[in-house]
């Protein structure tokens, strides 16, 4: 899977952005990176998201212990990697039915959590039980909503850019293709959302704090993410401002 998000939409932590910047391409211009993308996986699907960015994914040579799966709901899109455990618990809590997958589910989290917010949300991921990665972007808000889980079970990196955009994906030379040296594996036990930028879901009140993160080569190549147990931050909770609030605004 692959995801582009213009700077605009997403703005990528600036510790991800190495010295040496001059091996990265410009992820969007004339479909670079979605082209690359489905010249290696050939009957992938592109979703094109305007000026927000692309969306990609391909359904051939999956791992059948972590399968990709789509989803789209109300121009929300999701792309979800993985399985999650406690899958029958989820449909129950968000009151789906029995036929929908993980990505529906994840859907519905965020949708959740956007327009009623019952509770915060590194407590939505911190629910979810098993191995995964997921992107999310809602269109109707221009938001992003990105996962791994505490394991970092889930191949999942991403990276800046030559123009600031934010990269992911599940295959790090897609990455590394757009980025150069500007990439990292995606922090675990961590969520990213388009307001509130990169959080740590199993210590919400802690800060994270970027570690340069150093090659075979000696030469360093985005930055690592930890959490930092000495600094605190105040929980800004959940605001509710009626059915169409947007718990991203808040967040």
């Amino acid at each position: 899977m692959l995801a582009v998000f213009d700077n605009s939409v997403a703005k990528s932590p600036d510790a991800l952005n190495a010295p040496d910047h001059s091996e990265a391409a410009s992820a969007l211009k004339n479909g670079f990176l979605s082209n690359h993308f489905a010249s290696v996986h050939p009957g992938s699907v592109i979703i094109n998201l305007g000026s927000s960015g692309v969306m990609a994914y391909s359904l051939e040579k999956q791992n059948p212990l972590l399968p990709r799966i789509f989803a789209v709901v109300d121009d929300i899109f999701c792309m979800f990697q993985g399985h999650i455990e406690n899958i029958a618990l989820l449909k129950q809590q968000y009151g789906l039915n029995k036929t929908a997958n993980e990505g529906i589910i994840i859907i519905e989290a965020y949708r959740t959590l956007r327009d009623r917010g019952p509770y915060p949300p590194d407590q939505v991921v911190r629910d979810i039980q098993g191995k995964f990665a997921f992107i999310l972007y809602d269109s109707s808000s221009k938001a992003t909503f990105i996962a791994s889980d505490a394991d970092g079970s889930v191949p999942f990196f991403w990276g800046t850019d030559a123009e600031g955009h934010l990269v992911l994906a599940d295959d790090v030379e897609t990455v590394k293709k757009g980025c150069g040296k500007s990439f990292a594996p995606f922090p675990k036990g961590c969520f990213f959302t388009s307001s509130g930028g990169l959080r740590s879901f199993e210590h919400p009140l802690n800060e994270l704090k970027p570690m340069p993160r150093v090659d075979s080569s000696g030469q360093v190549c985005g930055a690592t993410f930890s959490v930092d147990a000495d600094t605190k931050k105040e929980s800004p909770g959940m605001k509710k401002v009626g059915s169409a609030a947007n718990w991203s605004a808040h967040y």
